[in-house]
């Protein structure tokens, strides 16, 4: 569609304010041509705000718009299932934020619906859209680092934004839904979405909020090769909003951190009273502003992956299939936090392929197996070596590989 697409904005909460800043930022030929909220009054007011020609409080009256070809849900976790079946039943494309459900078999639902229907669906999780992780992802994929035997993703924050979150029964769960979802798929993108999950062991309480739900997280997830994933996630930290990756092989190491000390630090005393950025908890002292939100967190690489994806025929980066697998992987954590042991992730549906086991490095010199080697401060090389007929560890100093 050379004209762009028409959109449907379900949501004018944080989330809908993102997606349509977005994608109607930089003269984007995507526009938002309908917007929903529950109220008459925040829809029109959103509307003015953004220049969207339609408002309405009316979901089928929005879904059903017949100027709009894509339906963007940017609602409450409780309402995904049912608003996926509407843009489907409506054969319109569909892009949904995270978490795709608040459990596996609601997300399952969700990919089968889509199917079904024929419909295009995409699956928003802008955080595997950032410029650094996708770099990042580039030097894993051409082998620079090797095999990934490790991947950690951090996102701790104050706590989110609006009251549903914090209902366990509206969201699914706590701060492993809200915020490991993202997490988990981040992790899956730099060990290989081919590397099937296996299973989990993961922590969870609830340590400082009156909720039911969990504030604080951390799990392990074993692979098929037998990398690991970690994830550490928190709804208590203070501070701004913390989100760190690092990911190790075994041929190098990526650091990354997109937010919170970036190289751009200001200090005031705050009688300006300006934005910062999402999760800032103060307006004085140092602060850590963000250049271009949207485009740091992944929202305009994400949307222009997903229509571009719609445009050329093709699977988005993310899909409806990788949310249902990060239901799953949240399903076994939750799991595990209760039972205090591994649990197996329950995949009723792989797509994936198959992942070779992690080898050992089989180099030698002088019929031994090389175990390290590093160069000293005179310049010579140390080896460690195992003898490979008595499995004998060694070590010897040579004055060049």
């Amino acid at each position: 569609m050379t004209n762009g697409h028409q959109v449907t904005m379900l949501g004018t909460g944080l989330i809908g304010m993102f997606y349509t800043m977005t994608l109607h930022g930089q003269r984007s030929r995507d526009r938002v041509g309908v917007i929903y909220s529950r109220t008459p009054e925040r829809a029109e007011a959103f509307a003015r705000e953004w220049g969207i020609p339609h408002w309405t409080s009316d979901l089928a009256e929005a879904i059903n718009h017949p100027e709009t070809d894509t339906v963007v849900i940017g609602l409450p976790n409780h309402l995904h299932e049912e608003l996926v079946q509407m843009a489907a039943d409506a054969g319109k494309a569909v892009l949904c934020t995270k978490p795709l459900g608040r459990n596996a078999a609601e997300a399952k639902r969700m990919l089968e619906t889509v199917e079904k229907a024929g419909v295009f669906a995409g699956y928003l999780e802008d955080l595997c859209y950032t410029p650094k992780t996708l770099k990042a992802l580039q030097q894993v994929q051409s082998g620079a680092l090797g095999k990934i035997t490790w991947a950690r993703s951090r996102e701790t924050h104050p706590g989110p934004h609006s009251a549903w979150f914090w209902d366990a029964r509206l969201a699914g769960g706590g701060a492993i839904v809200d915020l490991g979802c993202h997490c988990i798929e981040i992790i899956r993108n730099f060990v290989g979405k081919d590397n099937r999950p296996l299973e989990v062991m993961c922590w969870a309480d609830t340590l400082v909020h009156p909720i039911e739900a969990e504030d604080n997280g951390i799990a392990l997830i074993r692979f098929e090769s037998g990398a690991i994933g970690q994830f550490e996630v928190s709804w208590t930290f203070r501070g701004g909003m913390d989100l760190r990756d690092e990911v190790a092989g075994t041929e190098g190491t990526i650091w990354l951190n997109h937010f919170l000390r970036t190289g751009f630090e200001v200090f005031t005393s705050g009688q300006g009273g300006a934005y910062v950025a999402e999760k800032a908890e103060t307006e004085s002292g140092w602060l850590f502003p963000v250049g271009d939100e949207v485009s740091e967190l992944g929202y305009v690489d994400m949307f222009t992956d997903m229509f571009n994806a719609m445009d050329e025929g093709r699977q988005p980066r993310e899909t409806f299939y990788d949310g249902y697998v990060v239901n799953a992987i949240m399903d076994a954590c939750y799991r595990s936090a209760r039972s205090k042991r591994w649990e197996p992730v329950e995949l009723e549906i792989w797509r994936g392929g198959t992942a070779e086991r992690i080898q050992a490095s089989g180099r030698e010199y002088d019929g031994h197996v090389i175990i390290k080697q590093e160069r000293m401060p005179d310049g010579r090389l140390k080896m460690i070596l195992k003898n490979k007929q008595t499995g004998e560890f060694s070590e010897r100093v040579v004055s060049d590989a």
